[in-house]
């Protein structure tokens, strides 16, 4: 490979192009027009814009991306996360013009695409699964004499759906009809497709994630697992790796019910696959993301790897270059996903001009990063700016860092999830390791945060009043 175009804008664009150029290979970039004066623009060999703002005009079009690339003599595309990462008949476009597609093979992201089709394929593997359905259905009352059958409360999940939608968890028999027209409606709206299927609602549950990677040589290992229970309206705002309740066994017996999907799937290239793990340490297929996930670094951190290279290795044809009894997990990785949204405002994105902007440095801090101070934030786009990313020898290091990180971090003329990050990592149920997915619900209002930073401003003045008898009592003394 001597050219790749990177198929996406902002922090993951810039982070992907890193690694390519790392490599020895160019790169190319395409821009919408809001995106002209990007990080990722200008930091690309060439670039070229592919549309007006607005995603459906730009970053979505698959067809003209795949002719800029002919165009431009380009020999593979990262799509990056997002957009058409997950999109099957971009990949097939790609390969049926003869550009590599850095991902999965089409039928890996059919399959796994769909939720139903996803717990079809691995059936046979004998992965444990919430207890539910494995079809679609419509029906109130076969609804409800399922529900009835697996005790409520029942999860509606959209068969093609993600970030929450088309989801709707249901307490009562009573309730059961309007929240499935509800779930199919949502589905139909964000997907189109109103396919919805039933199964038990896990209570208390952690999200477990275990990163997998496959090359075309039937070599599949998965880099253990990341901890993703700290979400807001089902998506995730801060990650972790390893996760601090998996015991050695577990981890093992997670890793391999990873590597089985892979398989069942005939996977390639980087993937992760999601798990829900309950209050008595079980685990079960939740879904599989047939692409790089926003949280991959900390995964790169504990295990050393950089897993755009690897990627990249294996769409070149080449074998896995690490082996599952080369890996280990060495320390602990944190990350916050800062995004421009307000914290105090029910985590509404927030629109503005970032008057100042300034990364916080230093060992074991890592930013991949997308805007630079003067930039405007574009309203067409998932909000986030970056993501921060502490390493540290143990979770209590990670964590520390992470608090000063965020103080070092200037953000002015826009709001963000930096207040909630310092809110996250004070608190005493993520300190300890004893949380679920909902930490936010149990724990977070507004309110919270305004007490910390009062707490915050009491202190500072009374060290300020401290200081300033110091130094009075210093002037008086004789010479």
């Amino acid at each position: 490979m001597k050219k790749i175009l990177v198929a996406n804008r902002g922090e993951i664009a810039l982070r992907v192009m890193k690694t390519i150029k790392k490599m020895g290979i160019k790169t190319v970039a395409i821009y919408s027009t809001v995106d002209r004066q990007s990080p990722h623009v200008t930091f690309a060999d060439e670039a070229i814009c592919v549309g007006e703002a607005p995603s459906n005009q730009s970053y979505l079009l698959g067809d003209k991306i795949v002719n800029i690339a002919k165009e431009l003599e380009v020999d593979a595309i990262h799509p990056g996360y997002g957009f058409l990462s997950e999109n099957a008949d971009f990949a097939e476009l790609c390969e049926a013009n003869d550009i590599v597609f850095i991902g999965p093979k089409s039928k890996a992201i059919k399959v796994m695409g769909s939720k139903l089709a996803a717990k079809d394929a691995v059936k046979a593997y004998d992965i444990p699964m919430v207890p539910g359905i494995d079809e679609a259905i419509t029906d109130v009352e076969k609804a409800k004499s399922i529900a009835n059958d697996i005790g409520f409360p029942i999860l509606i999940k959209a068969s093609a759906g993600g970030g929450g939608k088309g989801m709707r968890v249901v307490e009562k028999a009573s309730d059961l009809e309007s929240q499935m027209n509800r779930a199919i409606s949502e589905a139909t709206s964000a997907f189109g497709d109103g396919s919805v299927f039933i199964e038990k609602y896990v209570a208390s549950p952690r999200h477990i994630e275990i990163q997998v990677m496959a090359d075309t040589h039937g070599n599949i290992i998965h880099l253990f697992e990341r901890e993703c229970s700290i979400q807001r309206r089902h998506q995730k705002v801060i990650e972790e790796a390893p996760s601090s309740v998996l015991t050695p066994e577990l981890r093992q017996e997670m890793g391999q019910a990873a590597v089985k999907v892979a398989k069942a799937c005939d996977y390639v290239g980087a993937g992760t696959v999601e798990f829900l793990l309950d209050e008595n340490m079980n685990f079960y297929f939740l879904e599989m993301n047939t692409r790089l996930q926003v949280e991959h670094p900390v995964t790169e951190l504990i295990t050393g790897t950089d897993l755009v290279e690897i990627q990249i290795r294996v769409a070149r044809g080449e074998e896995l270059p690490i082996k599952q009894e080369d890996l280990q997990i060495n320390g602990h990785a944190l990350e916050l996903r800062v995004y421009a949204e307000d914290p105090l405002n029910d985590f509404l994105p927030s629109v503005g001009t970032l008057e100042k902007y300034r990364l916080p440095k230093g060992e074991h801090i890592r930013v991949d990063n997308g805007f630079e101070e003067g930039m405007d934030i574009p309203i067409y786009y998932d909000p986030m700016l970056s993501k921060l990313i502490t390493y540290g020898k143990n979770r209590e290091e990670a964590i520390q860092l992470m608090k000063e990180a965020i103080s070092d971090y200037q953000v002015k003329g826009v709001e963000t999830t930096l207040p909630f990050g310092t809110f996250v990592c004070n608190h005493e149920a993520f300190i300890s390791g004893n949380f679920d997915t909902h930490f936010v619900k149990k724990y977070y209002s507004p309110e919270a945060i305004q007490n910390e930073w009062n707490q915050e401003a009491k202190i500072a003045a009374l060290l300020a009043i401290k200081q300033f008898e110091k130094e009075k009592t210093i002037l008086k003394l004789p010479k």
